[in-house]
């Protein structure tokens, strides 16, 4: 079986441009939409009062350019800037909706070039995160901002002009740890197989719902080793990784296989890509060298064992080589480790990583 590792020695090998710049576009989508949690959150709950899953403070952007806390759960960029500057005409992911919606006299222009709604500690069912953070922006809520976009795009181009914009769009969707999060921290009152339904039911639901407001190119990045963070190996015996949450984001994976299937056959002109983080992650903890981390199981940034009993904060205790560690926080990858993954995203070929194309080719899909 490939390793992730074995995948970026092919880039480098094959395909350095990839590797040596963050331009290699081989699509050149209208627009790009972002959805999910803290995974591609770009600085949306520096807007939300009382928020606790915040990432605008140092150590948080530190090989950002200025060294800039933005909101990035990263020590730079995230997954979603990756992406984004492989798809099209981007510098970074577009900006968050309440940054744009601050400023009302760009709004409409900027929009028509993709926003991000991400929202750190947010998840698939509506209250996840509000009793660990208080304050997030739920899917719900961001696929409601999203039809305050789309119908803004309407009012500037016309119906057919706009509905064409929106149809050829891509849309990045990366959420589903924080539910699982959740249900392990709290131990809410429901069965591992009660769980993984509602989540399918509700994702569907969430789905059907953008495909409705003319989303038609969805790329899906599922739950990675979740049960392998620092802030998971902290409360797991021996430091190991807790094997039971790791259950659960495989078998999620496989249900969002099965609804993403059933989806595009029910609604036409709907395509999709699913990327499977957990063999990509897996991959590079066990075969860490290879891969070109040296450690994989602490965090870059953060206090306690494994740096994984708190955020990052100007009082952690700090890495010097970034590049050399999987995790920068207790819970997110390092700049380095998110950028293997969007190329993975977007380039892998065969099946094992991304389902049914990678993302560049499904981002090639013309509607």
């Amino acid at each position: 079986m490939a390793k992730l590792g074995d995948i970026v020695m092919i880039f480098l090998l094959h395909a350095g441009a990839i590797w040596s710049s963050n331009k290699l576009v081989l699509a050149d989508v209208p627009a790009i939409f972002i959805f999910g949690d803290s995974t591609v959150d770009v600085g949306t709950n520096n807007y939300l009062n009382g928020s606790l899953a915040t990432a605008n403070n140092p150590y948080y952007g530190i090989d950002y350019p200025n060294h800039a806390a933005t909101g990035r759960f990263s020590n730079g960029y995230n997954p979603a800037d990756f992406i984004a500057t492989h798809l099209g005409n981007y510098t970074e992911s577009p900006p968050a909706f309440y940054a744009l919606i601050q400023k009302r006299s760009t709004f409409k222009s900027s929009i028509p070039r993709g926003v991000n709604f991400a929202s750190g500690g947010s998840g698939i069912l509506d209250d996840t995160g509000n009793q660990g953070f208080h304050n997030v922006v739920s899917l719900t809520r961001q696929i409601e901002q999203f039809q305050t976009v789309c119908e803004n795009i309407t009012a500037i181009y016309g119906d057919a002009k706009g509905s064409k914009l929106l149809a050829n769009a891509f849309y990045l969707i990366s959420v589903g740890s924080n539910d699982l999060f959740d249900q392990f921290l709290y131990n809410y009152n429901i069965s591992a197989h009660e769980l993984i339904t509602d989540l399918t039911d509700t994702f569907a639901y969430h789905l059907q719902n953008l495909y409705n407001l003319g989303a038609r190119k969805f790329g899906i990045v599922g739950i990675p080793t979740i049960g392998c963070c620092p802030a998971i190996r902290v409360v797991t015996p021996g430091g190991a990784c807790n094997e039971t949450l790791n259950g659960y984001a495989q078998i999620f994976y496989n249900t969002t296989l099965s609804l993403l299937q059933d989806l595009s056959t029910a609604n036409p002109g709907m395509n999709f890509s699913l990327g499977n983080s957990f063999l990509m992650t897996k991959g590079v903890i066990d075969n860490a060298v290879a891969s070109g981390f040296e450690e994989v199981e602490a965090a870059c940034c953060g206090t306690g064992p494994f740096k994984g009993s708190d955020k990052c904060t100007s009082k952690s205790d700090l890495c010097k080589k970034r590049d050399e560690y999987l995790f920068w926080d207790y819970f997110h990858p390092t700049q380095k480790a998110a950028k293997m993954a969007a190329l993975s995203l977007l380039y892998a070929t065969g099946q094992e990583f991304v389902t049914p194309v990678n993302f560049s080719t499904l981002a090639t899909i013309q509607h």
